[in-house]
């Protein structure tokens, strides 16, 4: 059987949190005189960094003025979820499982460090992860392969020696684009709008590590 290491996208991989930060968005963004559609949400805002969906949203706007949004975006999708705050079904045991086979691992993400630790301080999953690409780590966000690339680096290993757990469309293609295989989590998108993938799962509970791997070598 092949040997892979895994790269884990956090929002809608990890945590179900999109619902969250639709709400935080759609919120901020109604605060500023911007109110947001589900296509704009899909479009502009899904799977990019802080500074790209500003930026898409505002327009150009001065790097203090960016900072300040980005944190009180992200402050008010912490504030909201953190009640609530899960992980994936299936996952913790997904991730024990991949310690008893020595699966390597990483995080890339486009989101703050801040929301990183609050994911993984919440749902107690930080001993699972060593290798952590957030969001300083890419000029480029997703689609761009840059994550992906760098994750690979980080774990030493060719992207396509790498599965990706993804849940955007903009994940998927930034993955794909790195020549990564990729699995579509369907929290944020259906199965079909998933189809690109290499597979698709709902959730961690239908595959072990082991069965996954052999289905995609």
């Amino acid at each position: 059987m092949k040997s892979f290491a895994f790269v884990f996208d956090m929002d809608g991989v990890i945590v179900d949190s999109n619902p969250y930060h639709k709400i935080a968005l759609r919120q901020f963004c109604q605060q500023h005189g911007h109110p947001l559609s589900e296509a704009q949400l899909r479009e502009k805002i899904y799977g990019r960094t802080n500074k790209e969906w500003i930026t898409n949203v505002f327009g150009p706007l001065p790097p203090e003025t960016l900072a300040r949004y980005a944190e009180e975006k992200e402050a008010l999708y912490r504030e909201l979820y953190k009640n609530d705050i899960a992980p994936v079904a299936g996952l913790a045991v997904f991730l024990e499982q991949m310690n008893t086979q020595k699966i390597p691992r990483a995080i890339g993400t486009s989101a703050p460090r801040s929301n990183v630790d609050f994911t993984l301080t919440g749902t107690g999953l930080q001993r699972f992860f060593s290798i952590i690409l957030d969001d300083r780590f890419v000029n480029q966000g997703k689609p761009h392969p840059e994550i992906y690339l760098k994750c690979a680096e980080a774990l030493q290993r060719e992207p396509a020696d790498c599965i990706v757990f993804e849940d955007s469309l903009s994940g998927v293609e930034a993955a794909k684009r790195a020549g990564c295989k990729v699995v579509g989590i369907s929290t944020t998108h259906t199965a079909e709008e998933l189809k690109d993938t290499d597979w698709v799962m709902p959730d961690f509970t239908t595959l072990t590590p082991g069965q996954l791997i052999a289905r995609l070598s």
